[in-house]
């Protein structure tokens, strides 16, 4: 959860800047970082395993789309990759769960 509040005050920082690139790239970062997790709760009352295993699967799409826009972010300048870091390890550690999840289901 720590790497959700430190997204909210990166948004918080890029609204307050006069970038609209910023604030548009940080929108999108903070709906797709807030999104990570919602699915995964989902999944537990998931009606099939077919649901189940596609409500993981849009988790690990919200996880690839937050690097995505953290990467923009760094490559663009707007935000300094150090900056960033604490933030890139919990969607880089998320995907490879996510994925041994999903085949272990579909075994």
């Amino acid at each position: 959860m720590l790497a959700y509040a430190f997204g909210i005050k990166l948004y918080q920082a890029l609204q307050k800047g006069n970038d609209g690139a910023g604030w548009i790239m940080g929108k999108q970062y903070l709906r797709a970082a807030t999104c990570r997790w919602r699915p995964h709760r989902r999944s537990q009352s998931a009606e099939s395993r077919a649901d189940f295993i596609h409500k993981y699967g849009i988790a690990q799409e919200e996880a690839r789309e937050s690097l995505y826009w953290l990467g923009l972010l760094a490559e663009s300048g707007i935000v300094p990759r150090g900056r960033l870091k604490p933030i890139t390890e919990e969607p880089k550690s998320l995907s490879p769960i996510v994925t041994a999840i999903i085949l272990k289901v579909k075994k």
